[in-house]
């Protein structure tokens, strides 16, 4: 009961005193405000939408029961998952946070994955997208392409020691027969794919009504918590909470040899991982293999409005949150681990030195083509909002419908 009564103590102090900073900071939570709702509308709801639609459609169309069959004796020995967790894998790593969180909750729901599957699975098919590591991240931050290499190593290699690790996970609350793989037979898949394909009543249309109804109404929910946190980020600078809690990073930093200038960057980066990984990248005191250690721990722990996101989508099921958050602790060190590990070997080694001023940023090198390259750039950066209203505008349509049918 004490514990409960703290608990709420706690939950209801933090609201007032962020409800108080808005008030005493406003224009820093308007700009803050702006800017997670510029992400959100620019790059967020554009690149996710097509994979969540997609990812629906072929759940419907029993397309993912067909490669769960096919990958069943590659998932199972390796990660004590179902076939159908290389599907979420591949699609979590193309289109990054949280598709990976989305598709496993889907799954559940269709009751293709137990409680312990589903959270073994969910630790580690959660990762930033290629495209934010390399674009974003060490070009747009770094202006260094090369490190994208070292980046994308270390994260993705973490994520399989992750996956790994979390095999071992659960492992007495499992029934014999799930532990046992079966060999692929092409025949029982494409039987797989009609059954499934056979149960799901819903003809075409309404499959892929549904299927962008769910989509946007998740990604209404990202938006929402990419621009409270960009928002809870900015007051936490302006409340100095956050210089406060680089004290006690300070020392560890010491103790491994690092500029305490990356204690601020660290601390951002664990509510929000774009702004961490830029501060980290103009941290001058530091050198780059030491930027791109904390970068890697900083995308693998995801920040805690991915986090959130992810545990808003969990909660819609019986999957725990504390498994996931766990495996985040651990894909951070695993991450910087390895971006330590690989450094001489790959980037001095490959990369001339490891010296980054030698290194041609990658958008300066396009836009002074002022060629195809240059303008494809261009065009898609421009195309985000409009995704986004036209994919608002359709979902305003088909809720309305189905609003005026029920009544």
């Amino acid at each position: 009961m004490l514990k409960s009564r703290l608990k709420t103590l706690f939950l209801a102090a933090s609201v007032t005193m962020l409800a108080g900073s808005l008030i005493a900071f406003p224009q820093e939570s308007f700009d803050a405000s702006i800017r997670g709702l510029d992400m959100w509308w620019e790059i967020v709801f554009p690149s996710l939408l097509p994979f969540f639609i997609v990812s629906e459609m072929l759940i419907g169309f029993g397309v993912v029961k067909f490669i769960g069959v096919l990958l069943e004796p590659l998932m199972r020995p390796l990660f004590r998952v179902p076939g159908v967790g290389g599907f979420v894998w591949a699609m979590g790593m193309a289109s990054g946070y949280p598709a990976g969180a989305k598709l496993t909750a889907r799954l559940r729901q269709e009751g293709q994955l137990s409680k312990i599957e589903a959270e073994r699975l969910v630790s580690f098919t959660n990762s930033s997208n290629p495209l934010f590591i390399f674009g974003a991240v060490s070009v747009g931050f770094f202006m260094n392409v090369k490190l994208g290499v070292i980046l994308a190593l270390a994260h993705y290699l973490g994520n399989i020691s992750v996956g790994l690790f979390m095999r071992f996970y659960g492992k007495n609350e499992e029934t014999a027969e799930k532990q046992k793989g079966k060999k692929p037979s092409i025949v029982e898949a494409f039987a797989a794919l009609h059954r499934t394909r056979m149960n799901d009543k819903r003809p075409i249309g309404k499959l892929l009504g549904d299927a962008v109804m769910s989509s946007i109404q998740t990604l209404l929910m990202i938006g929402g918590f990419i621009i409270l946190f960009s928002v809870v980020n900015k007051l936490l600078f302006h409340l100095h909470i956050t210089a406060f809690l680089a004290k006690f990073i300070e020392f560890a930093l010491s103790l491994l040899s690092m500029p305490e200038m990356l204690s601020i960057p660290y601390i951002s980066g664990l509510f929000e991982i774009t702004l961490g990984s830029q501060m980290t990248s103009q941290v001058q005191e530091a050198t780059l293999m030491q930027q791109a250690i904390i970068t890697s721990f900083i995308l693998a722990f995801s920040g805690f409005s991915v986090q959130a996101q992810v545990a808003s989508i969990l909660a819609q099921t019986d999957i725990r949150f504390r498994p996931f958050f766990l495996a985040r602790i651990l894909h951070g060190f695993f991450a910087a681990f390895y971006a330590f590990l690989l450094w001489k070997p790959v980037y001095e080694r490959f990369f001339q030195n490891g010296q980054p001023s030698n290194a041609i940023p990658v958008l300066h090198y396009l836009h002074s083509k002022g060629t195809l390259f240059a303008e494809f750039h261009e065009i898609v950066a421009a195309s985000g909002p409009l995704i986004t209203l036209f994919s608002l505008g359709v979902y305003i349509i088909i809720l309305g419908k189905r609003t005026i049918k029920a009544k």
